[in-house]
């Protein structure tokens, strides 16, 4: 397999997260077909919602921080007769020129954001991006701290069909800073010939429930709730995902 590490990881995460049976996905295109307006996706990545946001019929731009997602995400699209509306980048901090009916941030994506500055900005910038009514929707995993004590630090296998050949995908999650909460994902791919198609390592930060609620109260939102797991149903003990709709108070007739 000869390609840009880069380009191949993006690819090959784009195969990993294929999943028919992810919730998140049918969800987030339920809110977006729910609207009337326009959809900003934010962490766009390889398109794994995003393509279903225009196979619906949704008019959905797109944003991520990495160039070699976002073509991947151009690649498929192409495959599948799309014609995306995306661009390169940072959710914290970027600007667009026209409102949106509802903005998304799929994937536990906002808690790569690990300054408390940082998720701040993300919420100024999203609150100035939509138009008054507006929606602001994203989720983030509850931690599990049962789960974080037994699984965490170790690694982690499993066996990838990839470009028709059987791939070893390694992970190992492990926390790197008790103070802030701060974790890093590592994953690695090898072939059966023993070649490492890549290696990397990703940083992130927990982010428990009144830590989220803190942001919100002190951003711009004037309204909001939580459910869990995709569902309509309050945030709870048993919940492992949890799913912040923000919003923007409509402007006054």
């Amino acid at each position: 397999m000869h390609m840009d590490s880069d380009r191949l990881q993006g690819e090959f995460m784009d195969v990993v997260y294929t999943d028919p049976a992810r919730d998140d996905v049918d969800y987030y295109v339920d809110r977006a077909t729910a609207v009337e307006g326009s959809v900003l996706e934010l962490g766009c990545g390889t398109g794994q919602i995003y393509h279903e946001l225009l196979e619906a019929g949704v008019d959905a731009d797109g944003i991520d921080i990495s160039v070699d997602s976002l073509a991947v995400l151009r690649k498929k699209a192409k495959e599948k007769g799309l014609e995306p509306s995306v661009w390169q980048a940072d959710m914290t901090e970027f600007s667009v020129d026209r409102e949106y009916a509802l903005v998304t941030c799929p994937f536990n994506a906002i808690q790569q954001l690990i300054l408390a500055e940082q998720q701040q900005s993300l919420f100024e910038s999203v609150y100035d991006a939509l138009a008054p009514g507006g929606t602001f929707v994203f989720d983030t995993f509850v931690p599990n701290l049962e789960y974080i004590a037994e699984m965490w630090g170790e690694w982690q296998q499993r066996t990838i069909e990839f470009q028709g050949e059987p791939v070893e995908f390694h992970t190992c999650t492990r926390m790197v800073d008790e103070v802030t909460q701060e974790y890093v994902s590592e994953k690695k791919a090898i072939t059966k010939d023993g070649e490492q198609l890549f290696s990397t390592e990703e940083q992130s930060t927990l982010l428990p429930y009144r830590e989220i609620e803190l942001l919100v109260r002190l951003s711009s939102f004037e309204s909001w709730n939580v459910t869990g797991d995709y569902t309509d149903e309050p945030l709870a003990n048993g919940h492992s995902t949890q799913v912040w709709t923000l919003e923007r108070t409509p402007t006054c007739d």
